[in-house]
């Protein structure tokens, strides 16, 4: 049964689709090989990346992130400074040990191929594995595909290649089998199954529940309540840590050659030096909708974004590009609001994470499919809704400022300078979080009801992601990553 917690993965920056999501793909091929007893017939492994993974997947860390995979790391738990220093371990002896178990050749620059001209049509995150024994005979072969989010899908060897700028033919994507991920469907045993924003909120009206209770319900339904409320716990305390290393990290500088300073020790300084603004006394529903703190909500995005850019323990929500935006909001409800508590933060990730399935199963949380309005955009939406919960918004309500937060996205690209997650990822993080908060602000001052509804805004994103041209999408081919000089 699929899980809306699954929207929150603890992993490793820098991006979702681009790190976490080749890494969980390298462990599943070499996890498949040792189930079937081929790791040790195995000599040498060769990875092709196709389409944006091959654009920007140096930027991204995606061949280190294949390399860690390989040797059995997995993201959540993978030692984030091995991971940095992996390919020069691996080149000191041209070695790399798969699975953990087996030391195999690996010439970096003959086994890690980056496809530029290539892609596969039904996703443009295809990564090829191969393995071949001492003789150089093909001893297994498997295609997998990075979906966003770090969520990823397997393919096989003969899946339709196009070149890197054709449009896939119809019927050869993902998105042409149901307009979105069927992956991301409730098992039977979910009481209150819903595909839709309408439908969501309709089962709320008709069992007299928030969202919040209703998601609930669902997870509650094959796994006990304990281990739904220790995996959200886990969540929030990954959140918090990274708000905490990024505000007070010694670091001065991001890796990847723009030389792009980290912001938050410093505004972190200044804030905290007149922290009495925190939990002023005023009641929660006063605190949005009467003041901003926007400082502070720039300052807990920038850290979590910085962390993630850094190569850092992030909480991928729904995706690594947007990770800073629902950690900023959560924080802006924990230290502006005087009765803010543990229950409110359940109550605000299970309605994020219900929004968030919608955006998954109905369109897509990938930037190298939809552009940035996949990322950011939904994240915002997702930041919106759980924030308005929490101030006790109606079903309504919390579909309303959802909806607003995403329909002010809408056609944003992914065009990232010099393929990092930096530029503008990380200022377009604290943005958001802050148009998160001023779509509760309108909604709340509403009964709830609306024009354009969330699914309208969900469908008009996915059709503005197959429009928009692919230069647009995670590859560094257009936009700011074209217009900004590299020096």
């Amino acid at each position: 049964m699929f899980s809306v917690l699954d929207m929150f993965t603890i992993g490793v920056g820098p991006s979702s689709s681009h790190t976490v999501g080749p890494m969980v793909a390298a462990h599943a091929f070499v996890a498949s090989m040792r189930d079937a007893g081929l790791v040790e017939r195995t000599d040498r492994v060769r990875v092709t990346l196709y389409g944006s993974l091959s654009l920007t997947g140096l930027g991204h860390g995606t061949d280190r992130a294949v390399m860690a995979g390989l040797e059995g790391n997995v993201p959540a738990t993978v030692d984030t400074q091995h991971m940095l220093r992996i390919r020069e371990t691996c080149a000191l002896d041209d070695t790399l040990n798969l699975a953990g178990v087996r030391r195999i050749g690996f010439d970096y620059d003959r086994d890690m191929v980056f496809d530029k001209w290539r892609r596969m049509a039904a996703h443009p995150n295809g990564m090829r594995f191969q393995a071949f024994d001492a003789d150089g005979n093909l001893v297994d072969e498997q295609v997998w595909y990075s979906i966003g989010g770090g969520f990823i899908r397997r393919g096989a060897p003969d899946d339709l290649m196009i070149g890197i700028h054709e449009r896939p033919p119809e019927g050869s994507s993902f998105a042409d089998e149901d307009g979105g991920d069927s992956g991301t469907d409730f098992g039977p045993e979910a009481p209150y199954p819903f595909s839709s924003g309408s439908e969501l909120v309709a089962l709320c009206r008709e069992h007299h529940l928030s969202i919040a209770e209703l998601v609930w319900a669902n997870e509650t339904a094959t796994r006990s309540a304990v281990q739904v409320r220790t995996d959200i716990d886990k969540v929030w305390r990954v959140m918090r840590e990274c708000v905490d290393h990024g505000c007070t990290s010694t670091e001065t500088v991001l890796p990847g050659g723009l030389d792009v300073p980290r912001r938050a020790p410093r505004m972190y300084e200044r804030l905290a030096s007149n922290s009495d603004v925190l939990k002023r006394g005023r009641s929660r529903r006063d605190a949005v909708l009467e003041s901003s703190d926007a400082a502070w909500v720039n300052l807990f995005a920038l850290a979590v974004s910085e962390e993630n850019a850094g190569g850092g323990r992030i909480v991928t929500a729904p995706t690594n590009g947007s990770a800073g935006i629902i950690p900023a909001v959560l924080h802006y409800y924990w230290h502006f609001m005087d009765d803010a508590n543990e229950e409110g933060v359940v109550t605000f990730l299970l309605t994020a994470g219900a929004i968030g399935y919608l955006f998954k199963r109905n369109a897509s949380i990938s930037g190298a499919e939809v552009g940035c309005q996949g990322e950011v955009g939904s994240a915002c939406s997702m930041a919106a809704a759980g924030l308005a919960a929490v101030l006790g918004g109606t079903p309504e309500q919390v579909e309303n400022a959802a909806e607003i937060g995403i329909e002010h996205n809408l056609g944003l690209t992914c065009d990232p300078v010099g393929g990092l997650v930096q530029i503008p990822c990380i200022e377009r993080n604290a943005m958001a979080a802050n148009t998160a908060i001023n779509a509760v602000r309108m909604a709340m001052l509403g009964d709830g009801s609306h024009i354009v509804t969330l699914d309208q805004a969900i469908e008009t994103m996915r059709e503005t992601g197959e429009d928009m041209m692919a230069k647009y999408k995670e590859t560094s081919k257009g936009g700011l990553a074209v217009n900004v000089v590299e020096c």
